[in-house]
């Protein structure tokens, strides 16, 4: 009887410990399986042809390197504050890329925690210009 008791205490623990680590892991997953549903190419043309923002969140060097058409370069550090500055509407439809899609979805984090709804994180430069719709720069 007490063997049986051990083995339900530790199995009761277990089960504890994996929740907890769900309830820690889970927000860390949830945002990169997020950014990666939004880096679809396609979704952003749409988006772009429908007359939203377009931010390439790299640095000044590599958008002097080449971007999209109308693309303003606001580096992904200073985009929420930037956006302030710019006193852009926080409904306002933006299409925010970089390289590979990993500043961008920094960018969209730090402007959604300042109230932009209508973030969209369209992925690197090179998956953009490979699905173009629009020329680049």
């Amino acid at each position: 009887m007490i063997h049986n008791v051990l083995l339900r205490g530790e199995s009761m623990l277990r089960l504890a410990l994996f929740c907890l680590l769900s309830l820690v892991l889970m927000p860390l997953l949830v945002p990169t399986m997020a950014n990666a549903a939004e880096q679809d190419a396609a979704i952003a043309w749409d988006k772009i042809a429908a007359g939203a923002m377009v931010v390439d969140v790299r640095t000044p060097e590599e958008f002097a390197e080449g971007h999209l058409t109308n693309a303003v370069n606001i580096p992904f550090e200073q985009v929420a504050e930037e956006f302030a500055k710019r006193g852009i509407a926080k409904d306002a439809p933006v299409v925010l890329y970089c390289r590979s899609g990993r500043r961008s979805g920094i960018a969209i984090e730090a402007l959604v925690a300042a109230g932009y709804t209508q973030t969209h994180n369209a992925g690197g430069y090179q998956s953009l210009i490979e699905a173009q719709k629009t020329p680049a720069k």
